[in-house]
């Protein structure tokens, strides 16, 4: 079968056959093996009738990515963008979206989205992240059993399950689809010290001699040094261009710059004249950043890297750089693995442990296998290379070998229930309906099948009732219905009830623009040991914040008003016309670390507005939108 010039492979064409049966398909593939394809042809099978596609992905990056090439591919017109601080075209036939901002859509049962064909979720694996999983079991849940969905993601080893899972709560046929042979096959190696590439088994053998050090020599006694990511990429020249993955954006900032200075590439002016164009109507601060002196330093020799913290504009001419294959080693962090569709021909690991917010611990293999899948581009390569660089004193057969032998890490529910959940299924649904509807996760399926009669009701419902009675108690809900400020507060999605007591009652009225700023920044801004802030600030304004928040039963226990202080750091200047750069010298976070958090109070803002405000609170909430996004201007699309 041939699809837009493409001859389909067959896990594409029997995708595409469900498709035509209007089923559900879940379809575990390879990375870059063509998933995308599968998407496009939903769209094609659906351009001539009034129904709605919708495109989620987990990060926001991926979003934007899928909005420029669909924009490209079927006209802006038909095309819009929802990711909480940027609404494009909202009523657009193909509307993607963040898989959090589809969630709270459905659950809300959103006028915007009534007339769905099919839900597509990318990286549908992302139901196993512990903090963010049950956004995606939550959006099939609470999805119309008219819509189909079609779920992506590189693998699935309880792809059957999971299918089974979706057609018994939504009613409809769910076709499963799995391909395991990759276009480009991958050869992995791993890089020692002492053998330099090998294989794992000879590292293992190697360290199990007898008497090692002194087998080795008196000099092999010493410390044993980590491998060199320099001498690694001159052994693998001819296996260009790679990506380098660091788990620490510092190090991927560092690691690029002593490789530039090596001059093992030489300079080329031709890259150099693209970043000074590309740079040229940007404000003239950006060309002051220690990233931006770092990146003209390394980009010019075809060296350069990539994470989270950098500007967009710079992370964009890196991105457009790598497209025209004029750079040759890209220090990234995990994150570019997370569909951004730039395969090079070689994958490095510097290491496989990192740290996830809790503690360090070992990637698992879906993480490996994410992150490998990288390797190899279609139609130019004959095989993809996966090296991980190995240090002995660390070194731990078994464990590497069960990492990266074989994907085995099934999908697992991450169902929990939220206040947000409790409001809109309280505003929508019986009793008895609730408790229906909170049998059907993924978890449950798990653990009992299809006969959710067998749920404990009272293991099930214990979280649920816990919200009730709290809900009650602060009067968000009375006699079975919701209050006023319970229909507010179903209408934001973190910190229900902190923003409830603010935004739903008559706190609002007391407070100007630089107090609501304050306060949406404090809840959303997350504390982290190494961040620094020169300065903050102490008025007038702040003070009677804190007086007013003490004054109310709930507020005064939120932790999260203990950072009030702090974040004057970022508030207090761009409420006084100072701009983004003026903010980033007083502090050390990076530039786009510093972006999320307006970005976040962005997002928290138009939840507000979207909560059905009265024209004068409207009116201080779009002001306090234009001093944030002011402060953004010409650094950030907003």
């Amino acid at each position: 079968m041939q699809f837009k010039c493409f001859i389909l492979d067959k896990f594409q064409e029997e995708s595409v056959e469900a498709i035509e049966k209007n089923n559900s398909v879940v379809v575990s593939a390879p990375t870059g093996s063509g998933k995308t394809l599968i998407a496009e042809y939903i769209i094609y099978k659906n351009r001539n009738n009034n129904k709605q596609i919708i495109y989620t992905a987990p990060i926001k990056a991926l979003s934007n990515q899928k909005y420029k090439d669909f924009s490209a591919e079927y006209g802006e017109s038909k095309v819009g963008l929802m990711t909480g601080d940027i609404v494009i075209n909202p009523s657009a036939k193909i509307l993607i979206m963040t898989t959090e901002i589809y969630r709270n859509m459905v659950i809300s049962n959103d006028q915007q989205i009534q007339n769905i064909a099919y839900v597509i979720f990318d990286e549908i694996h992302f139901i196993n992240d512990i903090e963010r999983g049950y956004v995606w079991e939550e959006s099939i849940i609470y999805s119309k059993e008219t819509v189909r969905f079609l779920c992506l993601s590189a693998t699935i080893p309880n792809a059957e399950e999971f299918s089974r899972w979706i057609a018994a709560i939504k009613h409809h046929q769910v076709d499963t689809v799995v391909a395991t042979e990759r276009n480009v096959p991958l050869q992995q190696s791993f890089y020692d010290v002492e053998l330099g590439l090998t294989t794992l088994e000879k590292i293992r053998d190697d360290k199990s001699v007898p008497r090692y050090h002194q087998f080795r020599g008196k000099k092999r006694s010493k410390k044993i040094p980590r491998p060199n990511h320099v001498q690694l990429i001159q052994e693998i020249r001819d296996q260009l261009p790679c990506f380098y993955f660091h788990f620490s954006r510092h190090a991927c900032q560092m690691k690029a710059k002593e490789l530039a200075r090596t001059g093992l590439f030489k300079r080329d002016e031709k890259i150099a004249k693209i970043i000074q164009k590309s740079l040229r109507d940007a404000p003239p601060e950006i060309n002051k950043l220690l990233s931006t002196k770092v990146l003209k330093e390394t980009l010019p020799r075809g060296i350069g890297y990539h994470h989270a913290g950098l500007l967009p504009i710079l992370k964009l001419i890196v991105e457009e750089l790598f497209a025209k294959g004029l750079i040759k080693v890209l220090y990234v962090t995990e994150t570019f693995a997370v569909g951004i569709n730039m395969p090079a021909k070689t994958v490095i690991f510097d290491s496989l442990r990192k740290f996830d917010g809790r503690g360090f611990r070992n990637l698992n293999s879906k993480e490996y296998f994410q992150i490998a899948g990288r390797a190899g581009r279609r139609g130019i390569d004959k095989v993809g290379y996966v090296i991980v660089t190995i240090y002995r004193p660390t070194f731990r057969y078994h464990e590497i070998k069960e990492i990266t032998n074989k994907d085995m890490d099934p999908i697992m529910s991450q169902f929990r229930i939220s206040v947000n959940t409790v409001l809109n299924l309280i505003n929508q649904h019986s009793d008895q309906e609730i408790e229906k509807i909170l049998r059907l996760s993924f978890n449950s399926y798990q653990k009992y099948g299809n006969d959710y009669a067998r749920v404990p009701s009272k293991i099930l419902l214990a979280t649920y009732n816990n919200i009730v009675k709290k809900l009650k108690k602060y009067d968000y809900l009375q006699e079975g219905k919701l209050t006023e400020k319970g229909l507010f507060s179903a209408r934001v999605y973190a910190d229900e009830i902190s923003m409830g007591e603010i935004f739903a009652t008559e706190i609002f009225e007391q407070l100007d623009e630089y107090q609501i700023l304050l306060v949406l920044a404090a809840l959303t801004y997350e504390k982290r040991v190494n961040h620094e802030f020169r300065q903050t600030y102490s008025d007038e304004q702040t003070n009677n914040l804190k007086h007013i928040l003490y004054q109310n039963q709930y507020l005064s226990r939120e932790k999260k008003f203990l950072n009030l202080k702090l974040v004057t750091a970022f508030i207090h200047p761009i409420y006084h016309d100072r701009d983004f750069f003026a903010v980033l010298k007083e502090t050390n976070l990076l530039e786009g670390d510093l972006i999320r958090i307006y970005l976040q109070v962005l997002d928290r803002l138009g939840q507000v507005k979207k909560a059905n405000l009265k024209s004068e609170q409207m009116f201080k909430i779009q002001n306090c939108e234009g001093i944030v996004k002011k402060a953004l201007e010409g650094i950030y699309l907003v």
